[in-house]
């Protein structure tokens, strides 16, 4: 199994501090039956900033010490981008990295809403052949208010990805409904665990995938991790059609 959001990296945003730190997160990834993952830091977010570079370099560290440990996972490079209007300027400077090298942009919105230049961003990175994923949009407010906001974004051309720790509850029972509902109404394509540490942010991968299972969502299993693969070889994505019956239905009970 692929694993397309985590922040792995030691000492470059709310992720392990040190090294070592950053090696237990990857034993309990591989024990969770995870094969390879991309790294996430968060990008120029207001508080954090991983540099391109340093991506780079502690990946092709920590995949040494993977070796030398004898533990089957393989690491790619990746960054949570947060949404700003010098986005572009930051793709074509080469301060972003895409995930895994691919087509793909992890992209991450404030948590209280959808800006209004959301839109414009996504026809830019369409322009340059880029696809963004929305990352939990199940935890932004603005589309938990409004389903709407998200269905938009997606028929501009963006994807979104649900988070395992939103499916299995660890944010609340409002958050893990909406999950899936999103799910359903086919509004979100890809799985990760957003990882930050073993005790309040840990993987809950296959705790996830077991939800959907016992929610009898085994087409919607597939889908996303047969997504999550498409991304490690930049292949497109399987898409379902969003369900606007299901979507209307929300907004009149909003």
């Amino acid at each position: 199994m692929i694993d397309m959001h985590s922040h792995v990296l030691w000492n470059v945003d709310d992720g392990p501090k040190t090294q070592e730190e950053s090696m237990q997160l990857l034993e309990q990834a591989a024990r969770e039956g995870i094969t390879d993952l991309i790294s996430t830091s968060h990008s120029h977010h207001p508080q954090f900033n991983a540099k391109f570079d340093i991506v780079t370099e502690q990946i092709e560290q920590l995949q040494q010490e993977l070796t030398n440990r004898h533990i089957p996972l393989t690491l790619y490079t990746g960054h949570e981008v947060r949404l700003n209007e010098k986005l572009m300027n930051l793709i074509q400077q080469g301060e972003v990295h895409r995930l895994a090298n691919s087509s793909y942009l992890l992209l991450e919105l404030p948590s209280s809403h959808v800006p209004t230049y959301t839109k414009n961003i996504i026809n830019a990175l369409a322009v340059e052949g880029i696809t963004p994923i929305i990352a939990h949009p199940e935890r932004n407010k603005g589309i938990a208010e409004k389903p709407e906001r998200l269905e938009r974004l997606i028929r501009e051309g963006a994807v979104a990805q649900i988070t395992a720790g939103s499916l299995a509850g660890q944010f609340g029972k409002s958050i893990q409904k909406l999950s899936l509902d999103l799910v359903r109404a086919n509004l979100v394509h890809t799985y990760g665990s957003d990882v930050h540490n073993l005790t309040t942010r840990p993987f809950l991968f296959e705790k996830g995938l077991d939800y959907l299972e016992k929610k009898k969502e085994l087409d919607s299993v597939d889908m996303l991790l047969q997504n999550n693969k498409s991304i490690i070889y930049n292949e497109p994505f399987v898409l379902f059609e969003p369900e606007e019956v299901k979507i209307r239905k929300w907004w009149s009970l909003l």
